[in-house]
């Protein structure tokens, strides 16, 4: 199928992207942002979106930058997949988003989609909201009103819906560095790799220097509407410095709505979300047990 007619508008400069969305706005036009357009374009192929304007920000000067601070790592609205995995300092800053990207769809699409844009599309199967989401990250938008950051635990309202006003361009996602002594890791499970994930977890695990789990929390995809974030800490308090396996799938079955598809039942989800929550809790602890270790070795 062939998209619906629509008008095409390629701006040279943010300030110039930013008016033509809020002159979109107050003329009640129905405008759609392109960045990579790895998700966009086939939901207008087959006619699932049909948006009147399409902006194309991929001529945007400064928005394809990976850039690390003590603090965090910023990845530009224009930073594909594949760049942000393949970036070793973002890497070192923050493991978990290299080991959430490989399981991103095909390397091909990789190439050509943005993390930015994975997450503003919000898809509850997307792996880089929950990553968001479970490191405490935020997003970055421009209006001719201004700049604005918005959290990611206000920022999903639900199956590919965001607070994200149709005038706002969102220019980068800022992923925190966790503490130190903070292990990580992503596990999923698809019918096929690079599928979407019949059920995927990002785990975060804390050891104090010794070596007691001081915290943790998962971040679980295709399970609900929006990522599912939860907080560990009835797990780990009373658990003599490690984690209570039983009280997380507890937690985790109390915190999910998988539905039901042709994929799978909304049952075989919950199994998986308490059996993929478990690896990844271990694997998380692994890690950051290793980090530690290797701490002090140095």
């Amino acid at each position: 199928m062939k998209p619906s007619p629509f008008h095409y508008h390629r701006p040279a400069t943010v300030e110039e992207a930013v008016r033509l969305l809020a002159e979109l706005r107050a003329g009640g036009a129905d405008a759609k942002v392109l960045a990579g357009g790895q998700s966009l374009v086939p939901l207008m192929s087959m006619r699932l979106a049909a948006p009147g304007h399409l902006v194309d920000i991929n001529h945007l000067p400064g928005l394809d930058r990976v850039e690390v601070t003590a603090g965090e790592v910023r990845v530009g609205a224009l930073a594909r997949h594949r760049t942000v995995e393949r970036d070793d300092a973002a890497y070192a800053a923050c493991p978990l988003l290299r080991r959430a990207l490989v399981h991103v769809a095909h390397p091909a699409i990789r190439n050509r989609g943005t993390t930015v844009g994975s997450i503003v599309h919000a898809d509850p199967a997307g792996e880089m909201t929950a990553v968001l989401a479970v490191l405490g990250g935020r997003l970055e938008l421009v209006s001719t009103s201004g700049t604005r950051q918005v959290a990611a635990e206000t920022l999903f309202t639900g199956p590919m819906t965001t607070t994200v006003r149709t005038d706002e361009l969102a220019v980068a996602a800022l992923f925190p560095v966790p503490p130190a002594g903070t292990g990580s890791a992503f596990v999923e499970l698809a019918r096929r790799s690079g599928d979407y994930a019949l059920c995927g977890v990002a785990a975060l695990v804390t050891v104090d220097a010794d070596l007691a789990v001081t915290g943790a929390r998962l971040g679980l995809i295709s399970v609900g509407p929006m990522p599912v974030v939860v907080d560990l800490a009835p797990a780990v308090h009373g658990s003599g410095g490690g984690i209570d396996v039983a009280a997380v799938r507890a937690l985790v079955d109390a915190a999910v709505e998988p539905d039901a598809d042709i994929h799978a039942s909304a049952e075989y989800r919950r199994h998986l979300a308490g059996v993929l929550s478990e690896r990844a809790v271990g694997a998380a602890l692994e890690d950051a047990l290793r980090r530690r270790r290797g701490r002090s070795a140095a």
